[in-house]
């Protein structure tokens, strides 16, 4: 375990950030995160794709500790890509504090109304009703 200071989640996504953009340029042969970096976006972008169902389905099995480590997966490789498009965890904190207070509606509509509770919905095509 870390300090509790040291382990406030702004100051350890800061702190991965910081070691994600210094592996950038790195031997990719030397480095998981270099090689991922050499290979972006596609790269990121697949294990995104990859560690966001693992995580889903943690969550569906319920076991605590399974869910955390593939959110701590999922959340590494999301640094990666806001890395790779020189972004910060802190960008995204931002983000979140500007929504903070907001409702989920509210926040919807202020991007041009996308998910109006009182749109009314569309019928599922075959795919969607699996």
């Amino acid at each position: 375990m870390c300090a509790p200071a040291a382990c406030w989640p702004d100051a350890v996504l800061a702190r991965v950030a910081d070691v994600i953009e210094s592996r950038r340029g790195a031997a990719p042969g030397q480095s998981y995160v270099a090689r991922l970096l050499a290979r972006a976006p596609d790269a990121i972008l697949k294990k995104i794709g990859e560690e966001a169902p693992e995580l889903v389905m943690a969550s569906k099995d319920g076991d605590p500790a399974r869910i955390v480590a593939e959110a701590a997966d999922l959340w590494s490789h999301c640094l990666a890509m806001l890395a790779h498009h020189g972004l910060r965890p802190e960008d995204v904190a931002a983000e979140l504090a500007r929504r903070e207070g907001l409702s989920g509606l509210q926040e919807k509509a202020a991007r041009g109304g996308a998910g109006r509770s009182d749109a009314p919905a569309a019928a599922p095509t075959p795919n969607e009703r699996d």
